[in-house]
Order: C-alpha cells, then structure tokens, then sequence
C-alpha cells in the first residue's frame, strides 16, 4: 500500500517531466556502497555489465580495481552525471578498513542528497531502507523512523522508488546474560510460525532487485513508488530472473507465489 503522505506530496506538486529514454548503458551513483547491502548493490550492479560506468561516493581516497567502478567525492556529482542514484542505509562494517572511505548517508540528510542529486542531472532515486533495521544501530533505526519521504517525493523526480520492509529482525549482538540469550532463543522460534511471505528476504536478493530497479526504473512510467515487501519475497522465489520485478513495473499483475522457499 502507497503510504499517504508520499500520495498527498505527489499531488501537491505539478506533474514530473517525462524523463528522457535512457539511451545506451546508464551511469548509476551509489551513496552507502561501503556497508554490507551497499556493497553487494554495487558489486550487483558491476557484475551485470549494464552499466556505462557506476559511480560511488567516497570520503577518503580510495584506488579503484574493478573495471567500471568510479569513486567520486560529492564535488564529482556533477562531473559524473549520474542518470540514477541509488542511496543505500546500511550500518556500517568493518571488515578490512577500506569501508571507511566510503560516505555513510543519514537519514536526516536524505532532502537535501536528494536536492544535491537532482539539481546534479539524475532522473531517477532509488531509496533502499534496510531488510532488517533491528540489526542497525539505536541512532540509525531513530533516523530512518522520521525518514522526510514527503520532501523527496515533493522535489519532482521523474522516477522516484523507496525499498523498505516492515520486518524489524532480530538483534545482532549474541552476547549477554544466560536468560537474555534464552529469551532471544525462544522468539527465534517464532519463525516459523511466520507466514513464508511476511518473513524478511536475504540481503542478496535486496541487493539483486535494487540494483535490477536502478537500471530498469528510468525506462518505466514515470511515478513515485514504494516497493512492497510481498514483492521482495516474490522476487526471492526466482532467484534467476527478475521477471517479477519487471511485470511489477509495468503494472502487471504478480504470478501466484511459488510454494517453494529459496530466501
């Protein structure tokens, strides 16, 4: 369901430009490659070899190997161009060190990226909120509760997309006193009284159909859109295609949900 507020702002606002057909290979912009969901969107997005170039945002100097791959600091926006830009909240990782020279979005500062990104020559944003937000820490999950959806919507993006889920997930630190981690143990039996289609996806596949969405949204009808959480789970089930995606885009009708589980 269309949350009511990003309706009311879409109304509000004169109607978006119908944006231009992106022609050729598109130039994507990442902001927040450097966490664990960032990073497999931009590897998605490399890997598929659909992209002119994919840009990604950087705080410090970083010494790109990948082919394709372009850091740029946030003077750089306008020298790239970017057709889309996808901003990813993700908490970040520490894995190697090489995650701190990437710039970490709030969601405080969404407005004005967004502002920065359009003002930049992007047509298309596509907003991704965590699969699972009670992984993240305090001062991130109170952020993106008070995520100014409106605003972006109000800026006029010919193509406008948030990703979230409604799943919280389940708490990341395994320490703690005998009864807390006993306790965590019983709720993780509640899994399986879920029902399959309300239970979270893998990160993997919010990667893979953000990464399809920010190649395939500038070709679709014009609009602000809020991807459904039924749609991840469909999109899970069919690992090799993204059919469902696609169909989603067009306004067509979603195939009956495979019985089988691949999340």
């Amino acid at each position: 369901m269309t949350d009511p507020a990003l309706a009311l702002a879409a109304a509000a606002r004169p109607p978006a430009p119908v944006a231009a057909t992106v022609t050729g290979s598109p130039r994507v912009l990442v902001l927040g490659g450097g966490g664990a969901l960032g990073a497999r969107v931009v590897e998605r997005l490399l890997a598929g070899r659909r992209c002119e170039s994919v840009g990604v945002w950087t705080v410090q100097p970083l010494q790109a190997a990948l082919r394709g791959l372009v850091p740029l600091a946030d003077s750089g926006f306008a020298r790239f161009r970017p057709h889309t830009a996808v901003v990813v909240f993700d908490r970040a990782r520490h894995a190697n060190g090489r995650e701190a020279a990437f710039g970490q979005p709030q969601p405080a500062d969404l407005p004005t990226l967004a502002a920065q990104l359009k003002a930049q020559g992007a047509t298309a944003l596509v907003v991704v909120v965590p699969h699972a937000p009670g992984l993240l820490p305090q001062a991130l999950k109170s952020g993106l509760a008070s995520l100014d959806e409106a605003a972006v919507a109000a800026l006029g993006f010919a193509h406008l997309l948030f990703m979230r889920s409604a799943q919280a997930g389940q708490g990341a630190d395994a320490a703690g006193s005998g009864p807390a981690r006993l306790a965590r143990w019983l709720l993780g039996q509640l899994h399986w009284m879920v029902p399959q289609g309300d239970q979270p996806v893998r990160s993997d596949t919010v990667a893979r159909v953000a990464a399809h969405l920010a190649l395939a949204l500038p070709r679709a009808t014009p609009g602000t859109r809020v991807l459904p959480p039924e749609l991840l789970w469909a999109a899970a089930q069919t690992p090799d295609s993204d059919a469902v995606v696609d169909d989603w885009l067009a306004g067509r009708p979603l195939a009956p949900p495979s019985t089988r589980r691949r999340w």
